[in-house]
């Protein structure tokens, strides 16, 4: 049966790969330390529960061989935060064609060029369907139990090894060019490749260590929030200004919303919680779109467009994400209190 962390060892495989390659590389200055950040970021993905068990053999107890287990892994995202922060991922060369031949395989393929990227949504689209509703088919590929996150990330695995295909079929490369590719990309967008992994870790801290609770005590204690326009200020704007620190407005939402939003907004003022709930994340985005944090978003097109200014999309962006906050806290404070 296929399983999840089938595809957490594909992705550690190919991180490995990467590293490989970039160990190999005479022409980045940097080799040793970008293919050690990279492999470290492989090793995380392919521990498991089989490294739990074995470490449980060799210690004796579940409890110590989970915590030595993340232990390991806690020392290796120091270590690359250690690489990353003194400049060790570096760009070096990826075997890449000439800029002739990349405009003459452009006018040969024309349009055929988005047929890879098409695939992806397209196959996995049709995957969720059968699985939805083929009888016996979700039991048959992954087991009995309610598999509905595996069978899409399932799903787009097939579609990103079909598109793999069909851009290999198109571009007349070897497979090895591909993997290339991947460590040119990996290499131009760095350390923030990881951030969306370390911030969704974060948010769950957050929510642990009652953060959200300490942003009620600070709020009804400094803020006079008896007044609904500051409190409607209050919640909007500490989603996107969380939302700017963590780069995730679904992380900065339960925090905000648990210090703010329900005992504020609708426990003592009477909102409608479904109104509270759509224009704050609606207000988070407005965050994302002005912070570095928001790697995914900001960052990584600037890497994949080889920009010279990476924060060149966070300008562009600021002044409609400053437009959209100050028009989300005047529609919460029209909207929610009808």
């Amino acid at each position: 049966m296929f399983q999840q962390q089938y595809l957490m060892w594909l992705a550690g495989l190919i991180l490995l790969v990467v590293a490989i390659l970039s160990w190999g590389d005479r022409a980045n200055p940097r080799r040793v330390t970008t293919g050690l950040f990279w492999a470290l970021y492989g090793l995380i993905f392919l521990v498991g529960d089989w490294t739990t068990q074995l470490m449980t053999q060799w210690l004796g107890s579940a409890a110590a061989g989970t915590r030595m287990l993340n232990i390991g892994v806690g020392v290796a995202v120091v270590v690359m935060a250690l690489i990353a922060g003194l400049g060790g991922v570096k760009l070096g060369r990826y075997h890449q064609r000439t800029d002739e031949e990349k405009q003459a395989s452009a006018l040969r393929l024309r349009n055929k060029l988005f047929l890879p990227a098409l695939a992806i949504p397209v196959v996995t689209v049709a995957g969720v369907l059968a699985f939805n509703h083929i009888p016996g088919l979700q039991e048959r590929v992954f087991g009995p139990g309610n598999h509905a996150t595996l069978v899409t990330l399932f799903s787009m695995m097939i579609g990103c090894l079909i598109g793999w295909m069909v851009a290999l079929k198109l571009t007349h490369e070897k497979p090895v060019q591909s993997m290339q590719e991947t460590r040119r990309l990996l290499d131009a967008i760095g350390w923030a490749f990881i951030l969306p992994q370390i911030l969704a870790t974060l948010g769950l801290l957050f929510t642990t260590a009652g953060v959200g609770s300490a942003i009620s005590h600070l709020t009804e204690t400094y803020l006079a929030v008896d007044s609904r326009f500051i409190a409607v200020a209050v919640y909007a704007g500490g989603m996107a200004l969380l939302t700017m620190v963590m780069g995730n407005a679904f992380a900065a939402f339960p925090i905000i919303t648990a210090g703010v939003g329900i005992p504020i907004l609708v426990l003592q003022h009477g909102g409608n919680p479904a109104v509270m709930a759509a224009i704050g994340m609606f207000s988070g985005y407005c965050g994302t779109l002005m912070t570095p944090m928001a790697a995914n978003f900001n960052i990584v097109p600037a890497a994949l467009l080889e920009l010279p200014d990476r924060n060149a999309v966070i300008k562009a962006q600021v002044p409609t994400g400053v437009l959209l906050l100050i028009v989300n806290i005047f529609l919460l404070y029209f909207l929610m209190f009808l």
